[in-house]
């Protein structure tokens, strides 16, 4: 796991829930696809600090190619939210341990 500073967000074509988010993490870039879209807008993700999951294979969702899975956990509401770092100034590709 580390950490990875959203840099831009779009819709998947054709679906309701996905989302292809481009993360900073320190000297790479990836691609993730998330099922976030129906919780969060695209604009409200752009600079967010969140824990990727990086050591997964990759997976191709709706002709995308996803290289890992953001961390998300639900609220009391049934919403999903970020488990995020707490610390917004901490380093892109910082491990968590």
């Amino acid at each position: 796991m580390q950490v990875a500073e959203i840099i831009e967000v779009k819709k998947v074509n054709k679906t309701k829930k996905l989302m292809e988010l481009k993360v900073q993490l320190k000297d790479e870039v990836r691609t993730i696809v998330s099922g976030i879209a129906l919780d969060f807008k695209a604009d409200e993700l752009i600079g967010k600090k969140v824990t990727l999951l990086t050591n997964l294979a990759s997976r191709t969702f709706k002709g995308v190619k996803s290289n890992g899975m953001i961390l998300l956990t639900e609220n009391k509401k049934g919403s999903l939210v970020f488990v995020s770092p707490e610390d917004e100034n901490i380093q892109n590709g910082t491990p968590i341990s």
